[in-house]
């Protein structure tokens, strides 16, 4: 299950958008630092409208979307590295994510205390991104002393002195991990390390019910800043978030609709996400079940098949293939079957987004 991590200075809106995000959270939404003691966890569907559908086609008995787990994880402040403000603790806690969603104030509200007394993204993001910067140049410090002894002797301590000696130096001068190059050897042990710094981050700007669809001159200074990591931005209002779980589906779009924006946040995230980390999904469908499973981009089809179960990948023979949208036109699968459409893939085919699939195997 992909697992997001939600970070951000103090009173930026992280709890109020986790909360609206898996609408029944117990997370603490109060207007004080550190009101986050414990991560708080939260798995949320997938929305996406083509289950439905296919559902509809196979009159299935029950619809399964994929799931996002999010980790509300505690206001970081300035020094966490060195472990104000809790932060060591809650350090720990991002390196276990796959993707990093921060969140920066672009709203003004005076009932709201800013813990730095003024808003200014670029100046909380950078107070962010500076303290994991920190926190992986200690723990690239400790790992190549523990190396050293190893290099005299063995290759891949070498490869992996070397491929933390270049992250150093981007750290070192303000960078972060996710910047520097790495080889197929460097890559996984590097990744053992789980430097905060090589994940992939999302800035959710959250701004003020006005400002969602058009932004304002913050949202634009997070998005110029974004542009130079290569990270995704997502507008959001975490005040919006939380009136849309009291509402009905009707109204929510009619709602959303008012504020002139086609989708809520949640949607919104979870699409930054999926382009961030190069995921696809793909689809089985039948009586029993339709359900959406999450893949990487360039999975072939015996490794999807092991996204269902192992036995799949090990005794993979074929998969019956037909694109979602084919699927639909034909009506059913046997009407796809008759226009040629649905197309038998062997071992090397590589899974496309919105395949709908059946797997033959041998146990």
């Amino acid at each position: 299950m992909l697992k997001a991590g939600i970070v951000g200075l103090p009173n930026v809106g992280k709890s109020t958008l986790f909360n609206a995000l898996v609408a029944n959270a117990q997370a603490q939404a109060a207007n004080f630092p550190f009101c986050t003691i414990e991560p708080n966890v939260g798995v949320v569907a997938v929305p996406d409208p083509r289950l439905a559908k296919l559902s509809a086609i196979s009159s299935s008995k029950e619809l399964i979307p994929t799931r996002v787990e999010f980790v509300d994880i505690a206001g970081l402040v300035k020094g966490a590295s060195q472990g104000e403000g809790l932060g060591n603790k809650f350090l720990a806690n991002i390196r276990e994510v796959d993707a990093i969603v921060h969140v920066v104030r672009c709203f003004e509200d005076d009932d709201v205390i800013h813990v730095s007394g003024s808003v200014d993204p670029a100046r909380d993001a950078e107070v962010i991104n500076l303290e994991l910067g920190l926190a992986d140049l200690a723990q690239i410090e400790k790992r190549r002393d523990r190396l050293k002894k190893q290099l005299r002797t063995s290759k891949e301590a070498q490869i992996e002195d070397n491929a933390l000696g270049r992250i150093q130096a981007v750290l070192e001068a303000g960078g972060a991990a996710r910047s520097v190059a790495l080889n197929e050897e460097e890559e996984p042990l590097v990744r053992l390390l789980g430097l905060m710094t090589a994940k992939p981050i999302i800035y959710a700007t959250n701004v003020s019910e006005d400002d969602l669809a058009g932004g304002n001159g913050w949202v634009e200074q997070v998005a110029e800043l974004a542009a130079k990591e290569g990270a995704e931005t997502v507008r959001i209002s975490a005040q919006v978030e939380a009136e849309l779980v009291e509402l009905g589906d009707e109204e929510r779009d009619a709602y959303l609709e008012g504020l002139g924006v086609s989708e809520g946040g949640l949607q919104s995230l979870i699409a930054a996400t999926y382009r961030l980390l190069g995921l696809r999904t793909y689809f089985t469908t039948g009586e029993k079940e339709t359900r959406a499973w999450t893949i990487h981009a360039g999975m072939t089809a015996p490794q999807a098949a092991g996204v269902i179960h192992t036995d799949f990948e090990r005794g993979f023979i074929r998969a019956q293939t037909v694109s979602y949208a084919q699927l639909l036109e034909a009506g059913s699968l046997a009407e796809a079957r008759n226009r040629g459409w649905l197309r038998s893939e062997g071992k090397e085919y590589v899974v496309a987004e919105g395949d709908v699939m059946e797997f033959l195997f041998n146990v």
